[in-house]
């Protein structure tokens, strides 16, 4: 009986770091949060929004875990290189959001304006994913190389809970946009989840260099 609760833990465990690693990555101030949440304030197709967006990070997160696989698996050295690079980047993420935690920041979108059709409104959701260079660093490399670092048949659980985070917190920017404007106008609200980002990415890091030294 411990042995299968034992094994029944680690597809969690692996779905939460991917829940936690994708949670830090995506909750920050930015064009494409703004873009939903300005949806969800006009009421204008956010369920499409919602789910393109959620969609085209688990399309990206399931490529980049997928293409960062193989790679490590024809270079074994590759995988202790990508370790160490992604606890530095994480690193200096977390620094930054602790920075950020410091100063004062808010979340705009306008509730003003002319409409957009459905179309008009998928255009620029992909606009706003695909233009993003952010994206490609985050949600392929990064996530990707931590992810093709967990063992083959977790990989799948990884990019779940990755993809998860994403649902997560497009749904609460669209649905919850009405009563999260106000709170998220506040700076205090934005230096908060900076210091929990900041702090969530220290440990993340900490996770990656034990992870690379462990691999030498």
């Amino acid at each position: 009986m411990d042995t299968l609760l034992a094994t029944a833990s680690f597809p969690l465990s692996v779905s939460l770091q991917g829940l936690a690693l994708s949670l830090g990555l995506i909750v920050a101030i930015g064009a494409q949060n703004a873009f939903v949440l300005r949806q969800g304030l006009r009421r204008e197709h956010v369920g499409s929004v919602v789910l393109f967006c959620a969609m085209m990070d688990a399309l990206l997160m399931a490529a980049g875990v997928s293409g960062m696989a193989q790679a490590l698996g024809e270079r074994p050295g590759l995988a202790c290189a990508l370790a160490l690079a992604g606890a530095i980047f994480l690193a200096v993420y977390g620094w930054r959001a602790l920075q950020r935690a410091r100063h004062s920041s808010e979340l705009k979108a306008s509730a003003g304006g002319d409409g957009l059709s459905r179309r008009a409104a998928l255009a620029q959701a992909a606009a706003f994913t695909l233009l993003n260079p952010h994206v490609y660093l985050d949600t392929v490399l990064l996530v990707g190389s931590i992810g093709a670092q967990q063992p083959g048949a977790l990989r799948g659980w990884f990019v779940a809970g990755a993809s998860s985070a994403s649902l997560f917190w497009f749904a609460l920017l669209g649905f919850g946009a009405r009563w999260l404007a106000p709170w998220f106008a506040r700076p205090r609200a934005w230096q908060v989840l900076d210091g929990l980002i900041g702090t969530t990415m220290f440990g993340l890091s900490a996770l990656l260099v034990r992870h690379a030294f462990n691999g030498l």
